[in-house]
Parts: structure tokens; sequence; C-alpha cells
């Protein structure tokens, strides 16, 4: 049987990854439900986690340029 391994790092941060992850799935057009989400497809899943980490990495480089 399937371990569950998508642990957080920070378990209290768990809200606030769950609204970044609904607002990148608006960004790019997919429609989550805030429970179960196993009916989309692989290319609208990987559409959103590269709109996150896109996110991410600029603001990323967004701290790095003004000092943080």
């Amino acid at each position: 049987m399937a371990t569950k391994s998508n642990k957080n790092v920070v378990p209290e941060a768990r809200a606030a990854l769950d609204k970044f992850k609904m607002e990148a799935a608006s960004e790019v057009g997919v429609n989550l439900n805030n429970s179960y989400n196993g009916d989309i497809t692989a290319k609208q899943a990987g559409s959103v986690g590269g709109q996150m980490v896109k996110k991410m990495i600029e603001k990323y480089e967004n701290d790095l340029k003004n000092g943080r």
C-alpha cells in the first residue's frame, strides 16, 4: 500500500499553500476543488505546479533584487 509522502516542511503553512495553489490554478484556467482533484488531467496538474514554481522563482528573484 502506498504511503503519503508530500508532507509540508512547515505544517503551519498548509492553509497558505492551499490558497497559493488555488490562485495558481485560477491563473492557468484550471478549476480545482477544495477536496478531491483526481479528475484533472496530468497536463492540468502540471500547469498548476509549473505556475506555482514560476511565481516562487519570481518572488525569490525580487527578494534578491531588493536585498532580502
